[in-house]
Formats: C-alpha cells, structure tokens, sequence
C-alpha cells in the first residue's frame, strides 16, 4: 500500500492559536513513516509546511504518487497537540484540494482524538484515528472496517453513516524506534524553539524523551492523547540524539510534556555538546538536579507555576510539592545554571494583579522571564471543559472559542488580536 502523510502549510490569520507558528519537525509522521516502511508499505511525507507548499503544489505531488490512503494531521506537530487552532481551516483547504487524488484519507490528531465524528464531518475524511495514530496506520491498510474490529480508536465513514469507537489509542513506546531525517530537512530547519538567549549558529531539532504526564491539571487537553506517562529506553534517544548531531544540529526541544530529572539521560549528554531546551514544574527538580541539568546542556526551561496563590493552584490542580516561596528560590537557583528560564502564569481571578506584577519584577530582578497571565482556553477534552460543558461533542470547538472570546477583552501577546468565531474561520464540510 502506498501512504502519504501530509502536513499542511499552516496559516494561522485569525486564529486564537497559542503556540510557535515556526517550522518543527512533525515526529508522530517520522515514527508512523518508520512503522509502515517495517510493514512493507511505501510512504511519502509531505511536508508542506517546511517547504511553503501551496494547494496545487500538494495536489500535483499526491497525484504523481498515487497513495492509497492519505493521512491528514488537525495540529502542527506533537508540540502542539495540547493548544492546537480551534479551528480546522487549514486541513479543510487541504482535504478540499486532494481528495480526488488522496485515495482513503485519513484524519489525525488532537481535533481527531476529541471530537472524531465532527472532524470526519468537517473534513469529509473517511478514518479518523483516536489517539496517538502510529501503531494505528499499519491496521488500517489492513482494511478500515478489519481494523475496526480489532481496534478501538477508529472512527471512520459509510454510507452517510459514521461508525465509531472512542476509546484513544496509547503507543507503546518501546516499538518506537530512533528518528532519522533527511539532511535537506535538518538543514532547513533553522528556528531554535523557545531559545531566547543566543542567534542560532546551526540547525535545530525536536525530540522526545517521554510521552504524557502524571498530573491532572484542570487546563491540560492531553487525556485523549499522550495521557499516561511513559518513557523511551534511555538506547533509542541517545542513537537518535547521536545521528541529529551527526547532521550538524545545535539545539534540540524536547516536546516532552513533563521532562522529568533522569540522571542518567543527563550524565550521557554532558560530553555531547549539545544545547537544548525542555518543559516541566520546578517544583519536581531539586538544586543538584538544576544544577546537572545546567552542565547536561541546558539553556532554556519553561515551567508552569500557574498561580501565585495556594489557592490558585489547587482551584488549577496543580499539586504542587513546595510553597509559593520555595518556587521562587528555586526559580531563582535555576537561572544561576540555565541561560533562560521561564515561569507561566494563567489569569485566576483568585491572585491579585499587584502582587503578580511585584513577583514578576523580583523574578526579573534575578533574570527570570514571568509572562504576564494568560487567559484560559477551555480545550475540548480537558478537565476544566468537562467540569462546565460535559464531554466534547460535534459543537465542542466553536462553544470553547466563543466562550474565550466572549469572556477575555485582552489576550496573549502571542495570539491575534482581532480573533475571528469558528463560523468565521471554517469552511463548509468538505461534504
């Protein structure tokens, strides 16, 4: 069988959207390219994005492949899966140029895994895959409704019928194998995620060490993909690791959602010269473990402290392990060994705006980057969603935005300041 994975060139006008719009490399299409090869399957990535393809440039390199099915992805990329658009613009545009030529197109990502039978809808896909989708796609060339009955994270399309499993699929992690990238794309790939301190003197690169997170804060939209915690084997990231530096690569993200302290990840990377950035919760790193993580190679972590208050945080769940205080010393004693650390703040109405900017200019006095609070967004599927609408359904993504909208005057410096209603933004169903 033939699969061509395509990420669309993401456009963001209009869009609420909080993450980077820079380019990153699509890791969950490098591991599904990597599955299907060992089945046997021919594949094509498609990489819009990185290389500015517009619609018909997609189309004519889909129709002189010829796949059998075509994957289409809701998010760009991994890092992203947690705050993707609201809106499903993009893969609209898409799918509406390529269908004719796509074969059996298939849906992935978070807009998939939430809210699947909206998603088929809106798309006019045939599949979509609930969950992370890797291990998924080799089913699917099997047949759709075969794997249907052998998998429970299928959603696919009949007949005008919409036929539907809802349990989200888990990889497991040790099948994943070490990701290798064509030279071109390593060389393009010039932005450094969330690296503040220096211009970049070479590539950079993303990776992960792990895939979810054991906490349940309310604002988290990652129970319907990367939910539970699991780790690689400490082998397959340093072989990866390894052949990106080969490639010339000087600074890797690690997308992990919670980049935990392993020691001996750590150890393995200080003789590795290599510069990288992570996400996690001060409150989980100890001074000595700041510290090696500072000589590993470290220079740029972002931390999520949420609330200055007690209450705040528990409101947000954040079960938090050190006081309002120590998250400031150790705040502090990070920056003593990271070129740049970050703290970020949701606007509660349970912290005082005076005390957040007070705490703000002490954490700058001492190097540290507060970001002023952010507005929550309600993604369908996170606990804060559920507490006030119920479990996501077909009207999940236009009720969320709205509700943003309507309630936040000011937003993010990030994001668009003239925001447009999901209404605005989407096409009609594509059928």
């Amino acid at each position: 069988m033939k699969f061509a994975l395509v990420n669309p060139n993401w456009k963001f006008e209009g869009s609420i959207y909080f993450g980077c719009r820079e380019y990153h490399l699509p890791l969950e299409y490098g591991y599904a390219k990597a599955l299907l090869e060992r089945e046997g399957h021919e594949v094509l990535l498609l990489d819009a994005h990185l290389d500015c393809l517009d619609l018909k440039e997609i189309r004519q390199r889909l129709w002189a492949f010829h796949p059998d099915f075509t994957v289409i992805t809701t998010a760009p990329t991994y890092l992203f899966w947690r705050c993707p658009p609201p809106e499903l613009r993009v893969p609209q545009q898409t799918v509406r140029e390529i269908q004719d030529v796509g074969g059996i197109i298939v849906a992935v990502g978070p807009h998939a895994s939430t809210t699947p039978e909206a998603t088929l809808r809106k798309l006019g896909a045939d599949v979509a895959v609930l969950g992370e989708f890797e291990e998924v796609l080799p089913r699917v060339a099997q047949g759709i409704e075969r794997c249907a009955g052998e998998a429970s994270s299928i959603c696919f399309q009949r007949d005008a019928s919409i036929h539907a499993r809802s349990i989200p699929n888990e990889c497991t992690m040790h099948e994943l194998p070490a990701l290798r990238w064509p030279q071109e794309v390593i060389d393009k790939h010039r932005h450094h995620h969330h690296r503040f301190h220096a211009a970049p003197l070479g590539p950079g690169a993303e990776m992960e060490t792990s895939r979810g997170c054991p906490y349940r804060c309310v604002f988290c939209a990652k129970e319907k993909f990367r939910n539970r915690y699991r780790s690689r084997p400490l082998a397959v990231i340093l072989d990866e690791l390894d052949g990106l530096l080969a490639q010339g690569v000087e600074y890797v993200y690690f997308i992990d959602e919670l980049f935990l302290p392993r020691r001996e990840l750590l150890e393995a990377m200080i003789d590795r010269n290599v510069k990288f950035g992570v996400q996690s919760r001060i409150d989980l790193w100890s001074p000595e473990m700041l510290e090696l993580l500072g000589r590993a190679g470290c220079v740029s972590i972002e931390v999520g402290v949420e609330s200055i208050s007690e209450t705040g945080r528990r409101l947000l769940s954040k079960r938090c392990k050190l006081a309002f205080g120590e998250l400031t010393e150790r705040l502090i004693f990070a920056k003593k060994h990271i070129a740049f650390v970050q703290a970020n703040l949701i606007a509660t109405r349970t912290d005082d705006p005076r005390a957040v900017e007070n705490w703000r200019k002490v954490l700058l006095r001492h190097g540290v980057w507060a970001n002023k609070p952010v507005p929550l967004f309600p993604y369908p599927g996170s606990p804060i969603y559920e507490r006030t609408w119920g479990l996501a359904d077909d009207h999940a993504w236009g009720r969320a935005l709205d509700h943003y909208l309507q309630t936040y005057t000011e937003l993010s410096d990030i994001q668009e300041q003239q925001p447009l209603s999901l209404s605005q933004l989407e096409l009609r169903s594509c059928r």
